[in-house]
């Protein structure tokens, strides 16, 4: 089964060195290898160069955005299966894609998420917070529950029937494109009760207080959007994040 893993870079050369050579060290080999560039003006174009022959496709031009840079990655993808890991990601152990790819070939899962570990920039191998989803259930969407976006995995052709994402919004909309999904009655839903993402701390949504009320704005739209809730429940998907802090993987 072929993955096809998308990667979105601006300026971030280090992240990105890192995060290629944690996606080649995956012991799964059928994998398509799509990274898109904002026309970075560090030495992000050098990163690239030096592992042209191991990616399979290198887009660098402007783009509208993070999501802008995803759709354009989705829609030069191949693969059965489609996920993301960005530049400041790291996978959380080299059979991450091989489990993933199990699961596809021995269930009718259309969508597959997993647990995942935001740690430090500066020293990956420190946990910072831990994200445990636990099991899906549509009931949980109103309570503020969601995956951690950067686990999820989904078959190719759920782009082409539920759309790419929307980038109308510019901070949640990969909120608004998981609740598109999760919200069909019909899509098989598979959790990975493990880590599969290490996280860098300082993405978008975080970097300042006007981007968190960007984000608080853009999440209570797309909750009434898909009439799952409003106010109250951004709250609650708020106060989920507070026990990520002092949770961590060995207690669990």
């Amino acid at each position: 089964m072929k993955i096809t893993l998308i990667t979105v870079v601006y300026n971030n050369a280090y992240g990105l060195r890192s995060s290629l050579e944690s996606s080649l060290s995956q012991t799964h080999h059928e994998v398509e290898r799509i990274v898109i560039d904002g026309c970075s003006t560090d030495d992000t174009l050098q990163v690239l160069q030096d592992y042209t022959l191991k990616i399979d496709q290198i887009v660098s031009e402007p783009d509208n955005g993070i999501y802008d840079a995803l759709n354009k990655g989705i829609q030069l993808a191949s693969g059965d299966i489609i996920g993301i890991l960005h530049s400041d990601d790291l996978f959380a152990g080299r059979n991450i894609l091989r489990k993933i790819a199990r699961k596809f070939e021995s269930s009718s899962t259309d969508l597959l998420y997993g647990d995942l570990c935001y740690v430090r920039n500066e020293a990956p191998e420190h946990i910072v917070r831990y994200w445990m989803s636990g099991a899906f259930s549509q009931s949980r969407l109103s309570n503020g529950w969601m995956p951690p976006h950067p686990t999820v995995y989904v078959r190719r052709e759920l782009f082409d029937r539920y759309g790419l994402y929307d980038t109308h919004y510019r901070i949640a909309a990969d909120y608004d494109w998981m609740l598109r999904l999760l919200t069909k009655q019909t899509l098989v839903v598979a959790y990975l009760p493990e880590v599969l993402v290490h996280m860098r701390t300082g993405g978008v949504s975080n970097r300042s207080l006007k981007n968190l009320w960007q984000k608080s704005r853009e999440d209570i739209l797309i909750l009434r959007n898909h009439q799952i809730g409003g106010v109250m429940t951004l709250v609650k998907k708020n106060i989920r994040k507070v026990s990520q802090f002092w949770r961590r993987p060995d207690e669990d």
